[in-house]
């Protein structure tokens, strides 16, 4: 047990991180960030569906509204 580190002793507790370190963990949020976007916007641009097999006199969906 003598030669565990003291919590003091440990360079990432109580805010004590490497400005390096710190720039890196920013770095990679906003990298994670703008990956997550860019994957939303192409499926929300280009999410097509075709299971679709209706036809205009069996729609296959109902397109009353219910209020």
């Amino acid at each position: 047990m003598k030669n565990e580190p003291t919590l003091e002793e440990i360079e990432d507790y109580d805010n004590n991180e490497s400005p390096a370190k710190r720039k890196t963990v920013k770095i990679v949020i906003i990298i994670c960030l703008v990956v997550g976007a860019i994957l939303a916007t192409l499926k929300y641009n280009y999410n097509t569906n075709n299971d679709y097999v209706g036809t205009p006199e069996k729609p296959g969906i109902n397109t009353t509204k219910n209020f």
